[in-house]
């Protein structure tokens, strides 16, 4: 699947970073185009993959360059009066070649928060592939007004595209390490799921390997449909490799009479798949409120069996309560792992989503007390002024 990817703020600009990094260093050919948008020069400057051309600086008579901090207004009002910029960069694309556009923003901080649902709106209007967005959540632990940023820049995004691939930081942040050291594995991880389920849409980095049941860009964009949030699964296992000469079937090591290496592969496609659907989301939800479903299995070709990948759909079926499943194969010759990744696309029931409102309206509530006391100390003062006369 081939993307006009844009990095919307901080995170954004990172995280289009490690895609361009992906892309180049496995030539899955998924970027077909790639512009950083930032109201900070620094964060842009930072980053070694995004061409300089297609690195924007927006809002520099508003902020000159220093950033929105964690106000999304001005990230909104800097994107509304520098859209023309931002739109200069993208026109450098060919479209024909781009099956959709997907925009990367953080949630919590200024920019991305308040400008990416803009431009998402923006692209709408203008072209007729599907946009897409990236959403990445803050930690809960980062504070209430994060929290309270990303809770209505969600709501704004989700409403803006036709879907919304989010992200947690809360279900991926680990103790004992360094804030950068956070953000630096969550963006892997970010990349490694996301880039292993658009890669397989591009069935052109096939090569002369042919899938028995292709999943191309049509049925993620099929799966995404044209609303709701998404959540994505993923496990994945090391294979052995075997050589299949005398000395290994000596060994008995010999996969050619396809009985027990068989079997194997089928219990390792279904486990993974479960472990998929079940362990960590990119968004915890309730997978029975999964209204659509795409199964991808990946790996080296001999270890790709069509019979575990039915089971797997069967079961994913069953799970899910949703009869709109899609399932496919990807092999990769010069891969030693089976990996599983498993979209659940227009999910309903985020308990993450609610917790966020909830800490959203909790962090809004301690601002209005927190101005109602300083009008009170100021009250006082006046009215102490009032009595020294």
């Amino acid at each position: 699947m081939k993307l006009a990817m844009i990095g919307f703020g901080q995170a954004g600009g990172k995280i289009l970073d490690r895609f361009l990094e992906y892309d180049t260093t496995r030539g899955t050919g998924i970027v077909g185009h790639a512009v950083a948008v930032n109201t900070a020069k620094a964060d842009l400057m930072g980053l070694d993959y995004v061409p300089e051309e297609n690195r924007v600086l927006i809002g520099q008579s508003v902020v000159k360059g220093h950033g929105a901090g964690t106000e999304p207004e001005l990230g909104e009002r800097c994107t509304r009066e520098d859209m023309e910029e931002i739109q200069s960069a993208i026109d450098r694309m060919t479209t024909s070649e781009i099956d959709a556009f997907l925009i990367m923003a953080g949630l919590g901080g200024g920019t991305g928060s308040g400008g990416a649902p803009l431009l998402a709106q923006h692209l709408q209007r203008l072209y007729v592939e599907p946009v897409y967005g990236l959403g990445i959540l803050p930690a809960k632990d980062e504070g209430g007004i994060y929290n309270r940023n990303a809770a209505k820049s969600f709501q704004n995004f989700v409403e803006e595209v036709d879907n919304m691939l989010a992200f947690d930081n809360d279900a991926f942040k680990t103790g004992g390490e360094s804030l950068q050291e956070g953000y630096t594995e969550i963006n892997a991880e970010i990349v490694s799921r996301f880039g292993a389920l658009f890669s397989a849409g591009e069935v052109e980095a096939l090569g002369d390997e042919v899938a028995e049941s292709v999943v191309d860009a049509s049925e993620i964009i099929n799966t995404l449909g044209d609303h709701g949030i998404t959540s994505i699964g993923y496990a994945s296992e090391e294979v052995e490799t075997r050589d299949s000469g005398l000395l290994d079937r000596l060994r008995g090591g010999n996969r050619d009479d396809g009985i027990s290496s068989a079997g194997d592969d089928t219990n390792r496609i279904t486990s993974l798949v479960r472990k998929a659907t079940l362990g960590k989301l990119t968004l915890q939800c309730e997978v029975d409120s999964t209204e659509r479903a795409l199964l991808l299995v990946s790996g080296p070709p001999e270890a790709l069996n069509r019979k575990g990948i039915d089971k797997a759909r069967k079961w994913l079926e069953e799970s899910t309560d949703c009869m709109e499943v899609r399932a496919g194969d990807y092999p990769l010759p010069n891969e030693d792992r089976v990996a599983a990744i498993v979209v659940l696309s227009g999910v309903t029931d985020v308990p993450r989503v609610r917790e966020m409102q909830r800490l959203a309206i909790e962090a809004e509530e301690n601002v209005e007390k927190l101005r109602a006391s300083s009008k009170d100390d100021l009250d006082s003062l006046i009215e102490y002024g009032d009595d020294e006369e």
